[in-house]
């Protein structure tokens, strides 16, 4: 792991967003190009300001003002500091779990997967404080724009990883813990046209492969693992791997093990 990023805790947030300003203004300095991206990045006052001016500029549509979307995010962000909070946890899952991650800043300018999980984030408050159709807007544009397409009603976990991103559906029953990381071509949905609590719910720790399917108000025990392109279609057991279609137990593995860490999508 790189050295700056070994003080990068969520009680080290100040520190956080004074790297990533400077190394907004690095990339400025090596690709001018980059100038009317980077600046108004560099030039915001914390995190929750970059985070929301980056959103907007990434999510606006045509006849949407991008200065009057940013002000919506930030007002949301400074009202539930919990999305701020998560943001940085879900940074740093980016640094420590995703070898193509450089530091935090880059994991923010360019991974559309932390991208719409903080879109997500934002869409969920809407929707929790009664804007149901801006919520749905959101995460529609997150799904036109990044292709990841999240309902707002989902619940998601800190120190969430959702790597590439390409393809990645979750409905909108899904509650997902703390440390997961899911991979591309995701799928966490419902079997049919049923109503009520009807998608999955992976618990802390776990890790679902690429191109893997879970279906159904299943349960994704504890630090568990689906493997690549695996159908799953009932619970999963705490400290398992599952494979197949249907999935099935493959490996019992040790309770200290997180597959959300080690993201080894074998079996």
């Amino acid at each position: 792991m790189p050295t700056t990023l070994r003080t990068f805790k969520e009680k080290l947030t100040p520190s956080l967003f004074e790297l990533c300003v400077a190394q907004a203004n690095q990339l400025r300095a090596r690709e001018p190009i980059l100038t009317r991206v980077l600046a108004p990045l560099a030039e915001a006052s914390s995190l929750e300001g970059m985070l929301a001016r980056h959103l907007s500029a990434v999510l606006h549509a045509p006849g949407v003002d991008i200065p009057a979307l940013s002000d919506l995010f930030a007002e949301v962000l400074q009202a539930h500091p919990a999305i701020t909070g998560a943001a940085v946890a879900d940074l740093e899952a980016a640094c420590d779990r995703d070898p193509a991650c450089t530091s935090p800043f880059h994991a923010l300018l360019n991974f559309k997967g932390f991208q719409a999980v903080q879109a997500h984030r934002i869409a969920h408050h809407l929707l929790q404080d009664g804007r149901a159709d801006l919520a749905s807007w959101l995460s529609n544009r997150v799904s036109v724009v990044l292709g990841v397409d999240i309902h707002p009603a989902a619940r998601l976990g800190r120190g969430l990883l959702i790597d590439h991103g390409t393809g990645v559906v979750i409905g909108e029953t899904t509650v997902i813990g703390d440390n997961v990381s899911i991979m591309q071509n995701v799928t966490l949905g419902g079997t049919g046209n049923e109503a009520g609590d009807r998608h999955p719910k992976i618990a802390e720790g776990g890790m679902i492969g690429s191109g893997a399917k879970v279906l159904g108000n299943v349960r994704l025990g504890a630090m568990s693992r689906v493997a690549a392109c695996s159908v799953v279609l009932k619970d999963v057991p705490p400290n398992t791997t599952v494979a197949g279609v249907p999935a099935k137990v493959v490996r019992w593995h040790d309770a200290a093990q997180m597959p959300s860490h080690a993201m080894d999508q074998r079996v």
